[in-house]
């Protein structure tokens, strides 16, 4: 740090052209506050990565579910929508019908649906089971929010700290200099702001799409939610018929 202290200020009395564009920004600025730049800026780009991943994602598990339950209420065979879910269902709300029909099935082979006294604890088991897959299956969408989450509250903080370390820099080369001119003053000062300025940068698109994401997964969530209380109801419907 004195190093660099002791070459501003040579390079100032030198009477150097300072650079203001971003690029030289950077280029000039003390190498703790570099790697501040380039951490959050590497935060951005990791963040904006899964900005898109996650728009296209949300939009295609909404185009699934639509899909999938036109199918569901068309009023076709159960069994025989499962047979074409297979057992790699496409997706949550397809995975989540394939396990509640699994353990239906395998109720059936064992001819516990047509028993009287195994039924209550048939339609709990098929509750438990579409609710883990739920869980499971929604765990996996919301891989990434962490990281949005992570980077919006944090990235303001990093920056703020590159702009500290580089503001201690230029009042060091002040006090070498024993200047305090604007042509002395104004260089350090901005390459410190341009790293809480790096630092907005990474954060807010991050905080914006994570409560985006948030409130579309939470939809998501209550329509898989919703749909399995109706498949349930329409299981335990048919249990109730065949008594």
């Amino acid at each position: 740090m004195e190093q660099s202290v002791i070459e501003t200020a040579q390079a100032v009395g030198q009477g150097a052209v300072h650079n203001m564009s971003m690029w030289g920004l950077f280029l000039q600025a003390d190498v703790i506050v570099k790697f501040v730049m380039l951490l959050l800026l590497s935060a951005s780009v990791w963040c904006w990565a899964i900005i898109f991943e996650k728009w296209i994602r949300v939009r295609r598990l909404n185009r699934q579910a639509d899909a999938f339950e036109d199918a569901f209420w068309s009023g076709g065979s159960l069994d025989d929508l499962y047979d074409q879910v297979g057992a790699n269902p496409p997706d949550p709300m397809a995975a989540t019908f394939a396990a509640g029909m699994k353990e239906w099935r395998i109720a059936a082979d064992r001819g516990i649906a047509a028993s009287g006294s195994m039924r209550a604890g048939l339609q709990q088991r098929i509750d438990r089971v579409m609710q883990v897959t739920m869980t499971r299956e929604l765990g996996r969408v919301e891989r990434g929010m962490t990281v949005l989450a992570s980077v919006g509250s944090t990235a303001p903080f990093i920056g703020l700290f590159g702009t500290v370390w580089g503001i201690m820099n230029s009042f060091q080369s002040i006090a070498a200099q024993a200047d305090t001119s604007l042509a002395v003053v104004a260089p350090g000062i901005a390459e410190a702001l341009f790293a809480t300025a790096i630092g907005l940068f990474a954060a807010i698109p991050a905080t914006t799409a994570y409560n985006k994401f948030s409130n579309d997964l939470n939809k998501y969530a209550e329509r898989l939610e919703n749909f399995a209380g109706e498949f349930g109801a329409i299981l335990s419907r048919y249990l109730e018929d065949r008594s």
